[in-house]
C-alpha cells in the first residue's frame, strides 16, 4: 500500500543522507555538500509524504464528506518550498568558493560513497514512481520525481568533480554546485505549481477528458440525446466527474437509472478511482 512505500522512502532517504554527508566530510567538496543538502530535503519530504498519506486514507466524516484525499497536496507543496530553500542554501555556500576555489582531498573514497548513494536513490525513484502510479498518489509521485532529480544531480556532480580532480580546475566544484541549485530551484517551483493546481480543483488533462468522452459516447447507443456541462477535478488519488445526461421524455426513471449505472461502471473501469455523478434531465433541457 501507499503508506508502506512512504515508510520505505523515509528509510532510504535517511541512509542516502548519511552516505552523502560522509562523502562531503571526506572531500570538503561544496558540490557534494549541495548534493547532501538536497538529501535533507528528501528526508523532510518523505516524512511529510508519510504523514499526508496517512491522513488522506482516513474515511469521509461529518466535516469532510468527500474524504481527506487532498491532504497529499499539502505534502507536495511543502516539498516544493523545502526544495527552494535548499537551492538558496546551496548558492550561499557555493558563491564564496567561486571566487576562491580550493583543492579537494579524499576524492577517491568520497566519490565512491556518493556513487553508492546515487545508486540507492535511483532504485528508490523507480520504486516511488511505480507505486505513485499504482496508488494514484500525488505525494508518492512528487517524491519519486524529486528523488529522480536528485539522482541526475548526483551524477552531474560526480562527473564534474571527477573532471576537476585530474585537471586541477577546482572552480568546477562551486560552478557545479550553482548549477545544482538552479536545477533544484526549477524543480521546486514546478512541484508547487502542480500541487497548487490540485488544491484549486484543476481539471483532468485533455487526454483523460477525451477518454471519458469516448466511454460515454460508446455506451449511449442512441438511448440518450445529449451530454453537457461535463466537469472534472482531481483530489489526490481520486478524480471526480459530473455531467448532465439528457434522455428522451418517454424514458422511465428505471431505464434512466440503469443507463447511469452502466455509464458509471464503464467509466470507473476505464479510470480506476473516478467518482462519477450524473444528473439526468428531460428532453426539454436539450441544448444542441
Amino acid at each position: 500500500m501507499a503508506e508502506r512505500a512512504a515508510w520505505a522512502s523515509l528509510a532510504v532517504a535517511l541512509l542516502v543522507l548519511g552516505l552523502k554527508a560522509l562523502a562531503y566530510f571526506l572531500t570538503g567538496s561544496v558540490a557534494l555538500l549541495s548534493d547532501a543538502l538536497e538529501s535533507t530535503v528528501n528526508v523532510a519530504a518523505a516524512l511529510a509524504a508519510l504523514l499526508a498519506i496517512r491522513l488522506a486514507q482516513k474515511p469521509p466524516d461529518e466535516t469532510h464528506p468527500f474524504g481527506h484525499t487532498k491532504a497529499e497536496y499539502f505534502s507536495a507543496v511543502l516539498e516544493g518550498v523545502l526544495v527552494v530553500g535548499a537551492a538558496l542554501l546551496i548558492a550561499k555556500e557555493a558563491l564564496p568558493r567561486l571566487l576562491r576555489p580550493i583543492p579537494l582531498e579524499g576524492l577517491g573514497l568520497g566519490l565512491g560513497v556518493s556513487l553508492l548513494a546515487a545508486g540507492l536513490n535511483a532504485l528508490l525513484a523507480y520504486f516511488l514512481l511505480r507505486e505513485g502510479r499504482r496508488h494514484r498518489s500525488p505525494a508518492l509521485t512528487a517524491d519519486g520525481y524529486h528523488v529522480l532529480s536528485d539522482v541526475l544531480t548526483s551524477l552531474g556532480v560526480l562527473v564534474g568533480v571527477g573532471l576537476a580532480w585530474p585537471t586541477g580546475f577546482w572552480v568546477l566544484d562551486p560552478l557545479l554546485a550553482l548549477l545544482v541549485a538552479g536545477n533544484i530551484l526549477l524543480m521546486g517551483f514546478r512541484l508547487v505549481r502542480q500541487s497548487v493546481g490540485g488544491l484549486m480543483d484543476e481539471g483532468l488533462s485533455p487526454e483523460e477528458v477525451e477518454r471519458i468522452q469516448g466511454v460515454i459516447q460508446a455506451h449511449l447507443r442512441g438511448r440518450a440525446l445529449e451530454v453537457h456541462d461535463l466537469k472534472t477535478r482531481r483530489a489526490g488519488p481520486k478524480s471526480f466527474l459530473e455531467f448532465h445526461l439528457v434522455v428522451p421524455g418517454r424514458m422511465s426513471v428505471e431505464e434512466a437509472h440503469r443507463l447511469c449505472d452502466e455509464l458509471e461502471r464503464a467509466l470507473e473501469a476505464e479510470m480506476p478511482g473516478l467518482v462519477v455523478t450524473i444528473h439526468v434531465e428531460p428532453e426539454s433541457e436539450r441544448q444542441a
